[in-house]
């Protein structure tokens, strides 16, 4: 039986991030709650906390805009974790005019934000992911690759090299080269993509069978059904990886004046889309109200936060950003009771105290009101 390693944030501070010139919070229970009227910042204490893990963020924004507007141009979060009730300081800041953003590790420098995940997985659900269904194939490989990310910590690596492969053979395509400079890139190109396709398909099918065992265990959430889809999955299908593979790179080497005309690489993973369907009403996902929309993504979540555990041994930490509001009050507190059950640290964020009474006894609420920060009185 695999032990599951607990990690938790005990301790969080922020330095020139967003609206907070210093935030200095403790963490004694693993339910949190930021209550308050919107634009105090309780979203920005969230993608602080996204930092603490490989990657670009909650928002995904550029390092400069994170900085505080009257700030120096710099800022950093830092934190204490505690794993299995060992302590870790992690830390991650940026430096105006700098490339990237710093980590360390007590005290020490690391080259990569991916070492981050050796101690902490971090999932997050917030309102821009309410379209998921509705918008562009993109945000929907983005978030399947977050979610493969969480079990398979190479993955991230995988995805950008494959990006960096595809954008170097249509640059090539574009303005001559070898033919051996090519074929050498689409080699790269067939083996990343393929590797990319695989890890995908992996969590695709591990996430299915922890949402059928969620159903089955009576949670009031709509189960999801998953698939990923496109022309390289179905050219592909059935294929062992090495024949996946050399198929693939055939496509490429077959397709050449036709990407080379388009501007781009017109066939590969890069182009596959998640599909996601409601199963009690045996339609797309996308169809569904906005209200089973967000209910089917909260079910994807704690499915997720399930099945991470189970892989990777590691409880993640939930960032769930105005997760109560549109949620009906069954649903709530069947998902306070979850994450409860799942024994994982979760930080939500809410306009009313209300919508977090179903939390469970001992839980912390947090008030935001005129630039402070207050604890409010326990839970129940």
């Amino acid at each position: 039986m695999t032990t599951e390693t607990s990690a938790a944030i005990t301790r969080l501070t922020l330095t020139d991030f967003r609206n907070y010139e210093r935030l200095d919070l403790t963490f004694s229970e693993p339910l949190v709650a930021f209550v308050g009227n919107n634009g105090l910042g309780k979203t920005n204490i969230l993608e602080a906390i996204s930092f603490l893990t490989a990657g670009r963020g909650l928002r995904r924004a550029p390092f400069a805009d994170i900085a505080r507007v009257s700030g120096s141009g710099d800022w950093a979060v830092s934190a204490v974790l505690s794993v299995d009730d060992l302590e870790t300081r992690v830390g991650t800041g940026f430096t105006a005019g700098e490339p990237g953003r710093r980590v360390r590790i007590d005290g020490e420098d690391v080259k990569s934000s991916e070492r981050l995940l050796d101690y902490v997985r971090i999932l997050w659900l917030v309102p821009a992911m309410d379209g998921l269904f509705t918008g562009p194939a993109g945000d929907r490989r983005r978030f399947l690759d977050r979610l493969t990310l969480s079990i398979d910590p190479g993955h991230g690596r995988r995805v950008s090299d494959f990006e960096k492969a595809l954008r170097q053979r249509n640059r090539l395509l574009e303005h001559g080269g070898s033919d051996s400079y090519l074929s050498a890139l689409e080699q790269q190109v067939a083996e990343l993509g393929t590797a990319v396709s695989a890890a995908r398909h992996e969590t695709v099918s591990l996430l299915g069978e922890t949402l059928k065992v969620q159903a089955e265990a009576g949670l009031p959430f709509p189960t999801a059904s998953l698939a990923l889809e496109g022309a390289f999955e179905t050219a592909t299908v059935g294929m062992s990886a090495s024949d996946r593979e050399d198929h693939y790179l055939e496509l490429l080497r077959e397709g050449r004046g036709r990407d080379r005309a388009a501007g781009r690489t017109l066939m590969g993973p890069h182009l596959s889309d998640l599909q996601v369907r409601h199963v009690a009403k045996a339609m797309p996902a996308s169809q569904s109200s906005t209200g089973e929309q967000k209910a089917l993504l909260v079910g994807l979540i704690l499915a997720h936060a399930e099945l991470t555990a189970a892989v990777s041994g590691m409880k993640p930490v939930l960032l769930l950003d105005e997760i109560a509001a549109h949620l009906d009050p069954n649903r709530r507190a069947a998902m306070f009771a979850k994450l409860s059950l799942l024994g994982l640290q979760a930080f939500m964020t809410g306009t009313d105290e209300i919508l977090f009474k179903d939390m469970p006894a001992g839980s912390q609420v947090f008030n935001l009101a005129d630039g402070d920060v207050t604890t409010l009185p326990p839970a129940n």
